[in-house]
């Protein structure tokens, strides 16, 4: 799969000294969604926003289908498109005059019936005659979208994009960045709501204190990182591990009538035969077994421990 977007080495530090972004290198490949998470402050909104062009970088290079960002600004930012956080429309403006609008700024040709594709996608035909000012918070989101895919962009960026939404909303915004996947566009998606990264992306990236911590397809980081935790229910009640027992650091739960064992998702030697196999010996009898896996939110937030305590 060929690269669409190329970061490397860049580094953003402010008059004041306050280094935002400390030689990220990041890619993008074609047709793919990566997840870009991390918290507050991290640097994820000035990461786009230099390659997007509203901040300039203190160093590094950008390289956008092929075009440096920085000597071909024009050709590179023709193939981006931009979600911000923030909502800035024209209230009094018309929603296809808007988006009509964006995509003449790039000097693209009046094209009424992608416009209407794009609406119709993001289920803003019907409001296509509305005001700005008369839409919900949801629906400016959708034009904020339907704004950056005005001028057919092969890399979209979304910043936040369902911040505010309901979640009924917000499952029908993971539907449309699954068709625009479909329809060959690459995106970025920072995001709070971790079940997003989870449920969409291709690839998760990390980013903490203006530096990656991690890049990897998501499968493989949930495998290689995420626990498992064996959840054993009891025919009858325990009040404490026996001593023969003491190395599977088991905890008791629901009163004592369930243990819970916790070992790594990605390792062949889990140590369950051998668990089973002693509760045998100890006369506890089992009544059920059920296993559930850590997930992506556990493992960012236990990433990002890591790395302050390694910083500290």
């Amino acid at each position: 799969m060929n690269e669409i977007l190329r970061i490397e080495g860049l580094t953003k530090t402010y008059e004041g000294g306050f280094t935002a972004l400390g030689g990220v290198d990041l890619d993008l490949k074609e047709g793919e969604i990566l997840a870009l998470l991390g918290p507050n402050g991290a640097g994820k909104t000035t990461l786009i926003s230099c390659v997007c062009g509203i901040v300039t970088s203190t160093a590094g290079t950008i390289t956008v289908g092929g075009y440096d960002a920085q000597k071909e600004y024009r050709k590179a930012r023709m193939l981006i498109g931009l979600v911000p956080q923030e909502i800035h429309l024209e209230p009094f403006s018309k929603v296809i005059d808007t988006v009509r609008y964006t995509r003449g700024l790039f000097g693209k040709r009046r094209d009424d019936a992608y416009i209407e594709k794009i609406l119709r996608q993001l289920s803003l035909w019907e409001k296509r005659d509305s005001k700005v000012m008369q839409l919900s918070g949801g629906m400016k989101r959708r034009v904020l979208i339907a704004k950056a895919l005005a001028h057919e962009p092969r890399v979209l960026f979304l910043d936040e994009p369902t911040a505010g939404v309901d979640v009924e909303l917000r499952k029908e915004m993971w539907a449309v960045v699954e068709t625009l996947k479909a329809s060959g566009v690459s995106i970025v998606l920072t995001t709070h709501y971790i079940e997003e990264a989870e449920a969409m992306a291709d690839r998760v990236g990390v980013i903490n204190k203006g530096k990656i911590a991690l890049i990897e397809e998501k499968s493989k980081l949930m495998a290689r990182l995420g626990r498992k935790t064996l959840r054993i229910e009891l025919d009858a009640s325990v009040s404490d591990i026996p001593a023969s027992l003491s190395d599977y650091n088991l905890r008791i739960v629901e009163g004592g009538e369930a243990l819970l064992y916790e070992y790594e998702a990605g390792t062949s030697n889990t140590g369950i035969t051998r668990l089973l196999a002693g509760l045998r010996d100890a006369g506890i009898t089992m009544k059920d077994l059920s296993t559930r896996q850590s997930s992506l939110e556990e493992i960012f937030v236990q990433l990002v421990a890591d790395q302050e305590e390694t910083a500290a």
